[in-house]
């Protein structure tokens, strides 16, 4: 709540109004007490300038982060997630606050109402923005291990550093958490806010007149989200903290009376941890199945096995191509066999494929396994797009180099899948081939199952983005220019279950990728079915 403590001029030359007394002029005695009043007007008015100057600076304090923003590299703001959190806010709920503090007027040509016509000629982001970008900062937050405090300061998993977060940074980040009903990260983001507050209090760097957050605000977040976790003591001694600062709060009272009744009907008994601190990756144990844990292991660099096969080769083929130009060849994992290529798209084509695939991005869409639908997911945050290969030369080029490394016939497969993941962006573990319970999952395109993927790798990704395999513990970090290659199913078409992967949240930088998907119709001769078949059960699948 942003509070205008403001006397304004108007008010107070109303008041004196009402003293107006005429034929004053008549009698020079009379003009004395003109002295009186005029000094009573130069007080108003320096009352008013004194909070005006003080309006003013708070403007410009809160602008600075806009100038600032526009100084650095755009590329710079959107490769860390808290600088590019910072710019989503600062266009949402920083913007609001700036134009309230502003002197709100009908005239036309006033500041609120350029600013609203500018929506209709520039991009503005949502509240939808604004609160997916609140949750990447947790993904990753929960993924890589990171403390509150740590993120607060601007440092990511040993990269420093970007811009801190003010206490009304964190608090938007608890707010946000609670809105989704996550009390852990609440009460985590909850408590930095108010570490902040009072170091920002401290050091009188933001003056309380213009505060758009109260201690107060943080208390009640903090209090209720306690309540929620079942610590009723500690939700009682935050309420209470609460009543202090604000004895007549609507709602403070009535609460602590809720809590008490909560204690005496459990005889007493708390009904959670009161006394205990627990870092990240203690509470992170104790939230997360197997495969959710392995999965943001491997993204982290921990529990991946390399295997003592692995060996590298130059690979001629049987094919022109390969033969005037052999591609350098890793083979990462043996059964299932999972390949890397190096040096197989160049900087020129990726420019090309880039500037082809911008136009028609759309939110990146999964299967829904009920209906068979395409649905958005939270699991999965990128954009993406597809080329055709006739539309563009470097296309078909690609395709082909497609072809002749992996000997299979493209006529079949899928169009080239261009992706780019936003802020945080990653997608969950899941398998690329149709299963068994998913309904007519590629039954439009009359081409079996995705018998193999070939993934690009378009640019390099300064932290996270690896994808990774749980079931193999296996991790493969981006690299520009290089590509993975296996395949999704089984000689005699059954899906082969290991090759369920994730892309991990891109924690600094930017990851485009490319995908390619062949299909089973067209490789009968390529790669021959086996006659015995192999088992596999339905959980499997």
């Amino acid at each position: 709540m942003l509070v205008l403590a403001k006397v304004t001029l108007a008010a107070a030359l109303l008041f004196l109004a009402g003293q107006i007394q005429g034929e004053l002029f008549t009698a020079q005695v009379e003009l004395e007490p003109l002295f009186n009043t005029q000094e009573t007007i130069v007080e108003a008015f320096e009352t008013y300038l004194a909070r005006e100057e003080l309006r003013l600076k708070e403007i410009r304090r809160r602008l600075t982060p806009f100038i600032e923003r526009g100084r650095r590299e755009h590329q710079e703001v959107l490769n860390n997630p808290i600088s590019a959190f910072l710019l989503v806010k600062g266009l949402t709920l920083d913007l609001d606050d700036l134009l309230t503090i502003s002197d709100r007027r009908t005239n036309p040509l006033d500041l609120a109402s350029k600013i609203a016509a500018m929506k209709n000629k520039y991009k503005f982001p949502s509240q939808e923005d604004l609160g997916g970008a609140a949750t990447a900062l947790t993904r990753l937050q929960e993924t890589y291990l990171l403390e509150p405090k740590d993120m607060a300061q601007g440092y990511l998993y040993g990269h420093c550093c970007s811009m801190s977060l003010s206490a009304e940074d964190l608090f938007e980040l608890g707010r946000q958490n609670y809105n989704q009903g996550d009390h852990d990260q609440t009460i985590a983001w909850m408590n930095e806010a108010l570490l902040r507050y009072h170091q920002e209090n401290q050091n009188g760097s933001i003056a309380n007149t213009y505060r758009a957050i109260s201690h107060a605000d943080i208390l009640e977040y903090l209090a209720f989200s306690t309540y929620q976790k079942g610590e009723l003591v500690n939700a009682i001694k935050l309420t209470e903290q609460l009543l202090e600062m604000e004895p007549d709060h609507p709602r403070a009272g009535g609460n602590i009376g809720h809590y008490q009744k909560m204690i005496t009907d459990r005889k007493g008994e708390d009904g959670g941890i009161t006394d205990q601190t627990f870092t990240v990756r203690e509470k992170r144990a104790t939230q997360v199945g197997w495969e959710k844990a392995k999965y943001e292991a491997l993204c982290r660099g921990e529990a991946q096995v390399v295997q003592n096969e692995a060996k590298c080769r130059y690979v001629h083929g049987g094919n022109l191509y390969l033969l005037l130009g052999p591609v350098k060849q890793e083979v990462v994992h043996i059964k299932p066999n999972i390949y890397i290529y190096y040096d197989v798209l160049f900087d020129a084509e990726t420019k090309i494929i880039q500037e082809l695939a911008k136009p028609r991005f759309k939110r990146a869409t999964v299967h829904d396994h009920a209906t068979g639908e395409l649905v958005t997911a939270q699991y999965r945050i990128s954009k993406s797009s597809w080329l055709q290969g006739d539309e563009h030369p470097v296309v078909d080029k690609v395709n082909r180099r497609i072809s002749a490394i992996t000997g299979l016939e493209l006529k079949t497969a899928e169009e080239l899948q261009v992706v780019n993941y936003g802020l945080g962006g990653h997608y969950e573990p899941h398998f690329d081939f149709a299963r068994r319970d998913e309904k007519d999952a590629f039954q439009s395109l009359g081409t079996g199952n995705r018998i193999a993927t070939f993934l690009f790798y378009m640019t390099a990704v300064e932290a996270g983005g690896a994808t990774v395999f749980p079931s193999l513990d296996l991790t493969l970090w981006p690299r520009k220019g290089a590509a993975a290659f296996w395949y999704n199913l089984f000689e005699d078409g059954n899906g082969d279950t290991s090759t369920r992967h994730a892309a991990c949240p891109v924690l600094l930088g930017t990851k485009w990728v490319a995908n390619k998907w062949m299909h089973e119709r067209g490789q009968e001769f390529i790669r021959p079915c086996k006659l015995s078949p192999t088992i596999v059960s339905d959980d499997d699948e």
